[in-house]
């Protein structure tokens, strides 16, 4: 990949796998720079808009990653599709749920892209991803199945407080990177346009559903002027959330076998009704 990218073969010699999920992130510090690689086919199909969306903030100085222009993106080689991207500078302090209010903010006030965005329709991946599920069980996939249908019935009725716009749609802390200028955010997989509350759930079901040992939430809200936990839709929501956190590595589970005992858990919690188990981060 890094040949076909003009960065010659050695510049992979010392890539370090730092993150394997919907997609395999290296990063390369002899070449200052980070290659991000499709997992799938659903994520691979996302790519022109992720190229789009970089180009756009970037215009807007938005705190955000850099795509490498000098490259042409995206990368094709040996089927696989990537985009390169630079390395953000270290040190910096670690990114909190202010930092992440703050970005978040400086977002939703951005005027409408010059592109086409996406609409928010969070269960069309949901069912791709489902439909391209690595050994998922029969039952375990209508069980998927099933509740993907109910609670898009769910959100139909939801009346949302916040008016929509761009969102970044997967605003978690682990999307923050620190650097010396404070913390940029990563990950435009899932920008779109829709309901703002969306982008403020991921710190809220991080406070109830994760383990994290900090809390994240509450600056976020105090950053940000609103806390989603006091909206009556959030239950919907975090359902939504949770499903979405359940079902994003199914496309890899077989190819990344690290991933299963945590993917199993949260899917046992889930079919059980269980709402107050931990969960931990994918590994």
């Amino acid at each position: 990949m890094c040949e076909e990218a003009g960065l010659g073969a050695k510049a992979a010699n010392d890539a370090e796998l730092i993150k394997f999920t919907n997609n395999a992130v290296y990063q390369l510090p002899d070449a200052g720079l980070v290659a991000r690689i499709a997992g799938s086919a659903t994520v691979a199909e996302r790519i022109p808009v992720v190229i789009q969306a970089a180009r756009w903030l970037a215009q807007h100085d938005a705190p955000t990653v850099r795509l490498v222009e000098e490259i042409p993106q995206p990368v094709q080689a040996a089927g696989a599709t990537a985009t390169f991207w630079y390395l953000v500078p270290s040190p910096g302090p670690d990114p909190t749920g202010t930092d992440l209010g703050r970005i978040l903010k400086h977002i939703h006030a951005l005027p409408a892209p010059g592109f086409a965005l996406p609409s928010w329709e969070p269960f069309a991946r949901i069912r791709s991803r489902i439909a391209d599920a690595e050994g998922l069980a029969e039952a375990d996939r209508v069980f998927l199945t099933e509740r993907t249908d109910h609670l898009e019935r769910l959100v139909q009725d939801l009346e949302f407080e916040l008016p929509a716009g761009v969102l970044h749609g997967d605003p978690f802390m682990g999307n923050l990177i620190p650097g010396p200028h404070g913390p940029v955010i990563c990950d435009f997989d899932s920008l779109s346009h829709g309901p703002r509350e969306w982008d403020l759930v991921p710190a809220a079901v991080g406070k109830v559903r994760m383990d994290y040992p900090t809390d994240h939430h509450s600056p976020l809200a105090a950053e940000y002027g609103f806390d989603v936990l006091t909206w009556s839709g959030f239950p919907v929501l975090r359902q939504l959330r949770e499903l979405r956190l359940v079902t994003s590595v199914l496309p890899v589970l077989n190819t990344s076998p690290g991933l299963r005992a945590q993917w199993q858990h949260r899917m046992d919690t889930l079919q059980c009704g269980d709402a107050t188990t931990r969960w931990s981060t994918y590994r």
